[in-house]
């Protein structure tokens, strides 16, 4: 795959250093059992020069966030290293992941014209997102976020109110399902929470393991009751079954073990 226009759409971090309901069930694409005379040559024909890169849009911590050392951190990191060690203790290989940073309603069609070959971005699934959906990593939930002061206590009070929501996200989608709301669609969360803190939105809509992280770090409120259940799933081209179909034999694997459950822990998504 050529990676043509990554430096004009991202920056580059090399690791190796260191959302419509869930309801839904997605299915992915299947590839037929390789055969003896293919299957050798399988893990050539994954990612070219043995580099797996991976969109991603570092302002949705625990998801993914920048350090004080414009690092990428999180939970996806961690978790897709996990991914590509054990596939590589498994098949004998050397991937490398690389991650490329550019905003989160630019990924999909990023992977489309073939600039990076998976999205991993706290993504949920929307059978309206035209890419191959993984089998699912963690779970999570649409929310609402409030101020403290703010007379939301209930999803029915959010008729008529001003929200906000990640653009391309599936809780933009849920935002724009309540009755009478303006929605704002905001590219970049931190400016998004930082707005809602400043009183410009009345609330915001986002995953519950990012809004627990602002409610936590930031003193927002959190509503019970989620607006929609959810999970969390890798992305990549229709059609890219081969990685794909790789991936997700490493996924079930690795969500067995005690570093699966070390790295849920350390980012309080257990």
């Amino acid at each position: 795959m050529k990676k043509l226009g990554i430096m004009l759409l991202a920056m580059l971090v090399l690791v190796g250093c260191s959302s419509k309901p869930a309801e839904t069930t997605p299915t992915t694409e299947t590839t037929n059992t390789p055969t003896e005379e293919t299957t050798t040559s399988w893990n050539e024909s994954l990612v070219q020069d043995g580099i797996i890169s991976i969109g991603v849009s570092p302002d949705y911590p625990p998801y993914e966030a920048l350090d004080t050392n414009n690092q990428i951190i999180g939970f996806d990191v961690d978790f897709m290293t996990l991914i590509v060690d054990t596939l590589n203790a498994v098949e004998g290989t050397e991937y490398k992941l690389e991650w490329v940073q550019m905003d989160f309603s630019t990924i999909i069609s990023s992977i489309q014209m073939d600039q990076v070959d998976l999205g991993v971005s706290g993504f949920t699934y929307d059978e309206e997102r035209d890419v191959l959906f993984s089998t699912p990593y963690t779970d999570s939930a649409t929310v609402v976020v409030v101020n403290p002061d703010s007379d939301i206590k209930t999803i029915d009070d959010l008729k008529g109110k001003v929200l906000a929501a990640q653009l391309g996200a599936t809780g933009e989608t849920a935002a724009k399902n309540v009755e009478g709301a303006e929605v704002n669609s905001i590219a970049n969360v931190n400016i998004m929470m930082e707005s809602l803190k400043n009183n410009a939105y009345d609330a915001v809509i986002i995953d519950k393991p990012v809004a627990e992280n602002y409610v936590k770090n930031a003193g927002f409120v959190m509503l019970e009751e989620p607006i929609q259940d959810d999970k969390n799933y890798i992305i990549a081209k229709k059609g890219n079954t081969a990685l794909m179909d790789k991936i997700n034999e490493i996924i079930e694997e690795v969500k067995q073990t005690e570093e699966y459950q070390e790295i849920l822990e350390k980012w309080e998504l257990n």
